[in-house]
């Protein structure tokens, strides 16, 4: 589950999205964390969607683990 958040601002008489903040919530199978911590740290290089926006929009994302 994802829980997002985002400000919109006037930037020269035009509203434009400024930020995006994501809080993931992972329910995981126990020994399973360290890998989604990992995946977690490297997946915006290979997302396409944080690729497109990451010089316009400023972009950040918390994570709460548990294991099951």
């Amino acid at each position: 589950m994802a829980l997002v958040e985002g400000d919109i601002e006037d930037v020269d008489g035009v509203l434009k999205i400024t930020k995006i903040r994501l809080k993931y919530r992972f329910n995981l199978p126990e020994g399973l964390r360290d890998k989604a911590e990992r995946a977690l740290g490297v997946y915006a290089e290979k997302c396409p969607a944080y690729q497109t926006i990451k010089n316009c929009i400023d972009v950040s994302w918390t994570a709460d683990m548990e294991e099951a």
